[in-house]
């Protein structure tokens, strides 16, 4: 059957992609792209770094001009929506408005997991989603003399090294014993808790945040789970996100930490795709278990992929993970997926921040860390998109290089 309409619910990275690929692909009819935030779809990588720093605009931010949307057919919509009828295939808004769907893609993402501690409703107390939560920090930030961050995942340490670079006293806490610890290795993490130390960032591991403390309804410290008590005008959190399923439970779709989807992201109801932050898939990366992945890189992949099955050339998928952070002078891409790491092989010089950790497990290699060395980037991507033949020996001679390895290994 013909589609006539495509409705997408969630105007981010990975709803974006759906639309621009439907018209990349030659689809004919009617796009509906539904967005909560005012304003035209943007980036959210860069909200808690460089424009946080000044360094790129709004307008960079932007995916797409305005005149993209009307030039393409895009009809974008700024509203909520609240449910979905199957039965009917329609899609409700807050407005009162309904809009119809041959076919519905989810694309909401997820929301900030919250602080849930006595004085987390404190003016100056932020975590990073969006457009208006960096609008409301970016002056803030550039005052602050003393600031506090609770996780040092990736949104809290580029939140760190941008206060750090404008001149405040900083203090992370972290549940965990080391930077990043769900997603690096040991070795990574040592190098980046090294290099924050070095623009006088302070570590607190193991520490948990007990409450804030606040004067006038405006923060002015944070006492530990332990009675450590911080000075602080200004605290930041990023201690992971929460997918958003709501009008997917109440639409009976079926969930299991994210909406679940087949191998070419279709729901339980076959009028019906999800991706992105907000899906859980079979990924051939992960032995087929079911991931949630929450990257820039799965959103625009499977973004593409459904656009390409909805004009009749569907496709399981395969896509390798990717991830980047970008810290201070430190750029940290990850190539695949650690989990289950049981040995790991250096490459370069940790001490002049750059260094590449591969990943084994039982003797394969399933991911590359690199910091400051693209090429290695590059060079995994290309070997773990295939069967990886590199062995733990092979990486671990002397001088091995990963590009040259990969040049030579080309099927």
């Amino acid at each position: 059957m013909a589609l006539n309409s495509v409705v997408i619910v969630g105007a981010g990275q990975g709803g974006f992609q759906v639309a621009a690929s439907l018209r990349q692909e030659g689809y004919q009819g009617n796009i509906t792209l539904i967005g909560d935030e005012p304003g035209l779809p943007y980036q959210r990588p860069p909200l808690s770094k460089a424009y946080l720093l000044g360094k790129i605009s709004a307008t960079a931010l932007l995916f797409r001009p305005e005149d993209f949307y009307t030039q393409q057919n895009i009809e974008l919509v700024h509203d909520q929506a609240v449910a979905v009828d199957r039965n009917n295939r329609q899609v409700r808004l807050a407005s009162g408005r309904s809009v119809d769907y041959d076919h519905l893609v989810l694309a909401m993402g997820a929301h900030n997991r919250p602080l849930a501690v006595p004085g987390a409703e404190a003016q100056g107390v932020f975590g990073i989603k969006t457009k208006a939560d960096a609008d409301a920090l970016a002056p803030l930030v550039k005052e602050a003399r003393n600031v506090v961050v609770v996780g040092a995942g990736f949104v809290g340490l580029e939140f760190a090294a941008v206060a750090a670079a404008n001149g405040a006293t900083v203090h992370v806490l972290e549940l965990g014993d080391r930077p990043m610890a769900r997603a690096v290795s040991r070795e990574m993490s040592e190098l980046f808790r090294c290099a924050h130390e070095g623009w006088g960032v302070h570590f607190d591991f193991r520490q948990g945040i007990g409450h804030i403390l606040t004067e006038g309804g405006k923060v002015c410290g944070v006492e530990t789970v332990e009675g450590k008590r911080l000075l602080a005008d200004l605290v930041v959190y990023g201690i992971g996100v929460i997918p958003n399923l709501q009008l997917a439970l109440e639409a009976g779709l079926d969930i299991d930490n994210g909406i679940t989807v087949d191998s070419t992201l279709l729901t339980s109801d076959p009028h019906i795709s999800s991706l992105g932050d907000v899906a859980v898939f079979p990924c051939i990366h992960n032995d087929q278990k079911l991931l949630r992945l929450e990257s820039v890189q799965n959103a625009v992949d499977q973004g593409r992929a459904i656009a390409a099955r909805l004009v009749g050339k569907p496709a399981p998928y395969t896509a390798l993970p990717w991830f980047w952070t970008d810290q201070g002078t430190l750029k940290l891409q990850i190539a695949g997926l650690s989990n289950g790491c049981d040995s790991t092989v250096m490459l370069g010089a940790p001490e002049s921040n750059q260094l590449s950790v591969l990943c084994f497990r039982q003797d394969q290699l399933v991911a590359v860390e690199s910091c400051n060395r693209p090429g290695d980037h590059m060079a995994a991507r290309k070997i773990l998109a295939r069967p990886p033949r590199l062995t733990p020996a092979e990486a671990a001679a002397p001088g091995f290089e990963l590009k040259v390895w990969e040049a030579a290994n080309r099927d």
